[in-house]
């Protein structure tokens, strides 16, 4: 059947002499893979180009959506929000690509997420219109706010008292746990000044170096690997380490 979705490119994978196969998080299905022919040569018989799939681009489309199959077709797309700065800013870029990736990473069911779907959306174009400022410290804002929809959230308890971040729990505890999964006083205050944010305006008020930010983008994902089976390791997150100024 043919159905009208927005989707966001994850992943495209050459196909052949002139296809790809896209993986897409979509509003409608969720995420899902299609089948794109011909789209990586010159023709006048289709309107799709290839630049219209890379990471983190977002499209509105017509599908042919059957529930049974694996691997779905794209009868139309075209550009739904050109998010400019993402694709010619090579920070931007890559905090971008970083931010797909740990989405993939915890989307283990093709089921609709919608409430998800329009965060990523919203995160997208905060990042296309960041600061420079705001661009670094992105990755940590976006890390931390996107376990929500999975689950297993932070809670902001720091205080004088808890001053210790349990990553198995979530949460901010007065002692040292018994596990070696938690993060110290420094790294701990600094989770909660991300945590407080609720915009990505108020990240511009967060001063951190290159290092304190890889020590958080480290920080976060020991955080997801502890509440994501099988969540290995992210292809995006040297070159991220390396443009995190």
């Amino acid at each position: 059947m043919l159905q009208k979705t927005r989707g966001l490119v994850i992943r495209s994978v050459k196909y052949g002499e002139t296809s790809l196969v896209v993986t897409m998080f979509t509003e409608v299905y969720g995420i899902q893979s299609y089948m794109v022919n011909g789209v990586r040569k010159e023709s006048l018989k289709s309107s799709m180009r290839a630049s219209q799939f890379q990471p983190a681009t977002l499209l509105d489309l017509v599908v042919y959506h059957q529930e049974r199959q694996n691997l779905h077709r794209i009868k139309e797309c075209q550009w739904a929000v050109l998010n400019q700065q993402i694709f010619t800013d090579i920070r931007k870029n890559t905090v971008a690509l970083f931010m797909v990736e740990l989405l993939q990473k915890c989307l283990k069911q093709p089921d609709p997420q919608p409430e998800l779907f329009h965060f990523m959306e919203d995160a997208l174009q905060g990042l296309n219109q960041a600061t420079p400022m705001v661009a670094a410290n992105f990755p940590i804002y976006f890390a931390l706010h996107l376990s929500h929809f999975f689950g297993f959230r932070m809670q902001d308890t720091y205080d004088e008292e808890h001053v210790m971040l349990d990553l198995r729990e979530g949460i901010f505890v007065k002692e040292e746990p018994a596990h070696p999964q938690w993060a110290g006083n420094q790294l701990s205050f600094a989770v909660s000044q991300f945590l407080k944010a609720q915009q990505p305006e108020e990240l511009e008020q967060i001063p951190m170096n290159r290092e304190g930010r890889r020590n958080l983008i480290e920080t976060c994902l020991q955080f997801y690997a502890l509440h994501v089976s099988d969540f290995g390791s992210l292809r995006s997150l040297p070159v991220l380490q390396e443009v995190m100024e």
